[in-house]
């Protein structure tokens, strides 16, 4: 395991009172001053805010470690969307992350379609254990989570420390809305998932997304739960 650079001392408080009304794309210059090769780039490249997220960042450091979780049960049109948007974007360090266990291999430990039984335990094989091995040596995270997304998602920070994972983590569309992350795509033609296009609000495994449901809703259907672990 890589050594982290060191973390700089952080007075979240006094930095999210600074970041609040800031441009995200001021909140992004200050993490790739701050972080550098400390930094990293969670990318789903099913969302419209990752993907705005993925071109500020690779505007000023396009050799940014990105991390993509491929759980296997990604639906086509994210991996056509990736294929694209890195050249694009001119994205120069794209990794992607599995879980340990092939398909087979969970199914044969845990049984047949864990999704539909455990979805958390399932999230935690395919998408969390990943995410740690992800963000192994590095210092700072950046994801694309918006307050607007959904309730549980209102108090979202937009720099705080991450206990789960053992770096700071980083929210800088936190306080944009989704007409304002759509506008940022447009005047900046940057690729996207064309399943937002066709009734999908939020894209995850194509066993556990439904379309015609807005916000996190279309998610996990039939179970109490809205996040994969992931940012809880």
């Amino acid at each position: 395991m890589t050594a982290a650079p060191p973390a700089p001392e952080i007075d979240y408080d006094a930095l999210n009172a600074r970041f609040e009304q800031a441009d995200p794309r001021e909140i992004v210059r200050w993490a790739v001053e701050t972080f550098g090769e400390g930094l990293s780039v969670g990318a789903s490249f099913g969302g419209a805010s990752g993907m705005a997220i993925l071109h500020m960042v690779a505007q000023l450091k396009p050799d940014v470690h990105v991390f993509v979780l491929d759980t296997d049960y990604l639906f086509e049109e994210t991996h056509e969307n990736m294929r694209q948007s890195i050249p694009a974007l001119g994205l120069q360090n794209v990794n992607v992350y599995k879980s340990k266990l092939t398909h087979e291999e969970q199914a044969a430990q845990y049984g047949s379609a864990l999704w539909m039984r455990d979805p958390d335990l399932c999230c935690e094989l395919r998408k969390i254990e990943p995410n740690r091995r992800a963000l192994e040596g590095k210092t700072a995270w950046v994801s694309g989570l918006r307050r607007d997304q959904s309730e549980g998602r209102r108090d979202t920070p937009i720099v705080a420390w991450n206990q789960k994972f053992g770096v700071v983590k980083l929210n800088p569309l936190a306080n944009w809305d989704e007409k304002q992350t759509w506008a940022y795509i447009a005047a900046n033609k940057i690729p996207y998932n064309v399943m937002l296009d066709q009734g999908y609000a939020s894209i995850g495994c194509y066993n556990c997304t439904l379309p015609g449901v807005q916000g996190r809703a279309g998610r996990w259907a039939g179970f109490d739960k809205e996040e994969c672990g992931l940012h809880t």
